[in-house]
């Protein structure tokens, strides 16, 4: 095992491992995706999402960022829809050539980029994952969007990263200083914090 100068993994052992990691992770993503009823995972997480806004004081005005679902992620339509009918204004990514992130109005069909900074504006960040350990490190697709991202949200912003029921791994998933921590995990079941 190569180790730097302070003794933590290096980054390529650690995306190695990741690396490895993904595919089990998605096969498991797939398999669970397709038992679950996803219109009521649908509305549960958006009740949970109002239930977190709620809880941090964000009012009509104030933003989340969240994000549009791949099939197999837990669904998210039903969040933005509640959001923006309760006046949350709702940003959601942009995927740019470099794999960072430039943000849209979620109401927006046309798609105008408001920049990649706009994350700044946002009280509550929802993320993607296929994974999160007990400490908060995320474990991704692999293009290091979020973690750029992440770079740019505001202090006090809370971050969570949503998943499917039993998502969230008791041992450590492997990390290295590029990685963004999350504050904790959204599932139908309600938010573990970290």
């Amino acid at each position: 095992m190569r180790v730097d100068h302070t003794g933590s993994v290096t980054r390529d052992l650690a995306s190695n491992a990741k690396a490895a990691l993904r595919p089990s992770l998605l096969a498991a993503r797939r398999e669970t995706a397709s038992s679950r009823d996803r219109d009521a995972d649908d509305r549960a997480l958006a009740t949970q999402v109002l239930s977190v806004v709620t809880r941090l004081g964000l009012r009509e005005g104030d933003t989340v960022a969240a994000y549009e679902a791949l099939r197999t992620e837990p669904p998210t339509s039903a969040t933005i829809d509640t959001l923006v009918a309760h006046g949350i204004r709702v940003i959601v990514p942009i995927t740019l050539p470099d794999n960072d992130l430039d943000w849209c109005d979620a109401r927006d069909t046309h798609r105008m980029p408001l920049g990649p900074d706009t994350i700044s504006s946002a009280g509550l960040v929802l993320t993607p994952g296929l994974a999160v350990d007990l400490v908060g490190t995320r474990l991704g697709r692999g293009g290091g969007s979020y973690d750029r991202a992440l770079l740019r949200r505001s202090p006090d912003a809370r971050v969570l990263v949503v998943l499917h029921p039993g998502e969230i791994h008791p041992v450590r998933l492997p990390a290295d200083e590029l990685d963004q921590p999350v504050d904790g995990a959204l599932t139908v079941a309600g938010v573990t914090e970290f």
